[in-house]
């Protein structure tokens, strides 16, 4: 599916919970993954949203740019940190294994931390979205701080749940769980 910017440059567009091609809610973590390269994107979009208005202003592209990272992290984002909270966390935890229960209750407050800072990350872009064309607006020191540590959070969260916690949860759920696991993904996100 793409769209037209403003300017009316075709862009392709991957909708928050709609499912990309050949990675499906049938294959739960291969889902989780996908969804990490999508936050990847996004926190990649940030970066040089923040340097484009640093040199252009809020003109059309960073309006656009603005809007794609506010949709992905108000709606797909809460509900890729809830299909953890709900399925894959719980399954290491109940592995009761003291290094990665220690690790779960990272993840879960880097959840929240992360919460925190898109509050404050949301603000600064969706004034970006309100300027006028080529309005110059940069952002501010601490703006661009939270930027720096939403960005930074999410790489290494992203690394400890790919690198240790997933692969953890796979080995704990049995085909049934994961069957069930795919089927409340699914429904999140308004599929039958």
């Amino acid at each position: 599916m793409s769209r037209l910017t403003k300017s009316g440059v075709a862009i392709g567009v991957s909708l928050p919970g709609v499912r990309s091609p050949g990675v499906g809610f049938e294959a739960p973590f291969e889902m989780l993954e996908a969804c990490h390269e999508r936050v990847q994107r996004m926190l990649d979009l940030l970066t040089r949203l923040r340097n484009h208005v640093a040199k252009n202003g809020c003109d059309v592209q960073a309006n656009d740019a603005a809007v794609d990272v506010m949709r992905y992290f108000d709606l797909a984002a809460p509900l890729h940190h809830q299909d953890e909270e709900l399925h894959v966390f719980p399954a290491v935890l109940a592995m009761r294994n003291d290094q990665l229960d220690l690790l779960v209750l990272r993840l879960r407050q880097e959840h929240l931390e992360m919460e925190n800072l898109w509050c404050q990350v949301r603000l600064a872009l969706a004034r970006v979205e309100q300027e006028n064309a080529n309005t110059k607006v940069p952002f501010s020191q601490a703006e661009l701080a939270c930027m720096d540590a939403f960005v930074a959070i999410y790489i290494n969260h992203i690394r400890s749940e790919e690198g240790l916690v997933f692969p953890e949860a796979r080995r704990e759920l049995n085909p049934e769980q994961m069957s069930v696991i795919s089927r409340e993904m699914t429904r999140r996100r308004g599929g039958k």
